[in-house]
């Protein structure tokens, strides 16, 4: 009977001290797929009482449809890597769990923008682990053979496009998505979305922006492309039929380890006005409702690991994605002395912000999509486009 007694007591023992798991579905591609889920293994080593259990579940959109079938069918985790606009569709929708209780203090070195992607109305739902910013790339060697210099301002940019369009290529790539053109009003100093972080389509930045790329496309000196046309944007780029773009800083590793580029690349911050911001966008975890109390400790245990300067750092030599904290910079000096670039286009960290975070974003966007399209494709009025997309979009509000 002993002998039973100290073998349940055993057994009860061993439960007891079997470590909470935390099923985590993310969306982490290469080339960090493989630093976050090395970092999985680290943090599951480093303690005993969680286990992170990681899925990876495709790209943000390929992820969020699995998650919604998940949601209701049943079988979601307890984490999930949302991107940040889907971010508002969660808590709306009384998906998130609000985390706030957990955090306790936090480092006071976090880039207060950087936190601010995580929260809605005040409330922390999601914690921020791969936050990007736009990049000014260009064809280095044409802009030497012409004697130009990186663009600093939006005029300097139709400058250029005018002087490297030739019969077979254009100057620059104009993108009739709503990132590429929320990039032109806040760098301008506009916004899309008003104090409220609804649409707001038809403020003088967003006109006057949308009106400068339809002068680009009008004088030839630029090639218009839809989200659809998107792979045809880099190939264009890199084959040498344009030669100036935006697109999230995060593309440059890509770029630079998919092949060997014809030309030497050139990396620039966004051409800003005075008071010009660039958006912030990327991932976010979130604990979803459902989630144990443990479960949800642990999920905020692990991105405090995450959140420590050298696995800041490990992550942002990966991903080029923005280091979370400013205790991290020291760490990745050699990152920035080893390529100049890296820290032109790094240091735009002070000057970003998030751009959106409007639970019906998922609903409207589309609206001023085709807008752009219209405008850009199809040469309409570029103010009347934006206050049809503007009626739509108010119309999804007031429901």
């Amino acid at each position: 009977m002993r002998l039973l007694m100290l073998l349940v007591m055993g057994l009860g023992l061993a439960w007891a001290q079997r470590p909470v798991e935390v099923p985590f579905w993310h969306t982490a591609g290469p080339p960090g797929q493989e630093v976050l889920e090395g970092m999985i293994r680290e943090f599951n080593a480093s303690q005993r009482e969680y286990r992170i259990v990681p899925s990876f579940v495709g790209d943000y959109r390929e992820g969020g449809l699995k998650l919604l079938a998940a949601l209701r069918s049943g079988g979601a985790p307890a984490l999930f890597h949302a991107e940040i606009s889907f971010l508002g569709r969660m808590v709306q929708d009384n998906v998130a769990l609000p985390l706030d209780e957990y955090l306790g203090n936090l480092p006071s070195d976090f880039y207060p923008s950087f936190l601010e992607a995580g929260k809605l109305r005040g409330r922390s739902y999601g914690l921020p682990i791969g936050l990007s910013i736009p990049v000014f790339f260009y064809n280095a060697d044409q802009f030497a053979a012409r004697g130009l210099g990186a663009p600093r301002t939006w005029d300097d940019v139709a400058t250029a496009a005018q002087r490297l369009t030739t019969r077979a290529a254009k100057g620059y790539t104009v993108s009739s998505d709503i990132y590429s053109f929320n990039v032109l009003v806040m760098s301008r100093g506009g916004a899309i979305v008003n104090g409220q972080g609804r649409p707001d389509f038809t403020n003088a930045k967003a006109v006057e922006s949308l009106q400068y790329l339809q002068d680009l496309v009008k004088r030839n000196i630029a090639q218009s492309r839809n989200i659809a046309e998107a792979q045809f944007s880099v190939a264009d780029f890199l084959r040498t039929k344009t030669f100036m773009g935006i697109a999230p800083i995060t593309m440059w590793p890509l770029i630079e380890n998919r092949a060997p580029i014809p030309f030497k690349l050139g990396v620039a911050a966004v051409p800003r006005s005075e008071g010009g911001k660039v958006p912030l966008a990327g991932g976010t975890l979130v604990v979803l409702r459902g989630a144990s109390e443990q479960q949800a400790r642990g999920a905020v245990a692990f991105w405090r690991f995450l959140m420590e300067p050298a696995n800041i750092a490990k992550w942002v030599r990966a991903t080029y994605y923005m280091p979370m904290r400013r205790a991290a910079q020291p760490l990745l000096e050699d990152f920035y002395r080893e390529d100049p670039r890296r820290r032109v286009a790094f240091s735009q960290v002070e000057y970003a912000e998030v751009w959106l975070q409007d639970p019906e974003f998922t609903v409207w966007y589309s609206f001023l999509e085709d807008a752009l399209e219209r405008a850009l494709k199809g040469n309409a009025n570029p103010r009347q486009v934006l206050e049809e997309a503007q009626r739509r979009a108010n119309a999804v509000e007031r429901r």
